[in-house]
């Protein structure tokens, strides 16, 4: 057979290698018939032509049986490497559209201090280990402050109690948590806390949050003499 160069590898191409490896694969073309979903006869022809443009003898093919040469054994060994390498490819691709990267902006409410089990902390630090190129920037402000730049797509997340939700944003529970009253150690209700009623704490003076709460905790402080405000725990906490 004259010798030839192989050119520009088209889909017929590869369409016609793998061909050749599944008939190589049921060692013979009536073998190959069912799974190719074609005759013997079209299975020849494909071989032929692929012979052709190759110009390499790939099989031999009779009364004998079907038998590679050589040639046939390399190039078989060739395409198991081209198949290797197009599935590399295709599963990096893949990879590619999985990989997250840029700027991820959150906006954390102050004071978060009562957070159960680390969830914002393990999160952010699983999306910095699966993906690299994620740079996480991190804003704490106040509720109102973090829904605004949320709306107006300053932030991509925002983490906040639940108070009133508001039109356009979607919420996602991620931790609930209880909420109490509390007193200094030095104050005379401390060693009294599971004998205390209502009519007790009347007696007492209490601060009132000025950020924003649920309506169920703003009923409860307008039960109690609220002689001081603060617009966030670590002001409570001064208290």
């Amino acid at each position: 057979m004259k010798p030839k160069k192989l050119n520009q590898v088209t889909d017929f191409d590869i369409k016609l290698l793998k061909i050749f490896k599944t008939v190589c694969d049921c060692h013979s073309f009536t073998s190959a018939e069912s799974i190719l979903g074609i005759s013997r006869s079209a299975i020849s022809l494909h071989m032929s032509d692929l012979e052709n443009r190759l110009g390499i003898r790939l099989c031999q093919r009779g009364r004998a049986g079907f038998a590679l040469t050589d040639e046939g054994r390399e190039i078989l060994e060739y395409i198991e490497v081209l198949t290797a390498a197009i599935e590399d490819f295709r599963s990096k691709v893949n990879q590619m559209h999985n990989r997250l990267k840029g700027e991820f902006n959150i906006g954390i409410i102050n004071n978060l201090v009562t957070m159960p089990r680390g969830y914002i902390t393990n999160t952010l630090t699983q999306l910095a280990e699966e993906h690299a190129g994620v740079i996480i920037n991190i804003s704490m402000s106040t509720l109102s402050d973090i829904e605004c730049r949320v709306l107006d797509n300053r932030l991509h997340a925002g983490v906040i109690p639940l108070v009133t939700p508001l039109s356009g944003l979607d919420y996602f529970d991620l931790y609930s948590e209880s909420s109490f009253l509390y007193c200094g150690k030095n104050h005379p209700l401390f060693n009294q806390c599971s004998n205390i009623n209502l009519n007790e704490l009347k007696k007492w003076q209490a601060i009132l949050p000025n950020y924003a709460i649920t309506s169920e905790a703003a009923k409860l402080h307008q039960l109690l003499d609220c002689k001081a405000t603060a617009s966030d725990r670590e002001g409570i906490a001064f208290l």
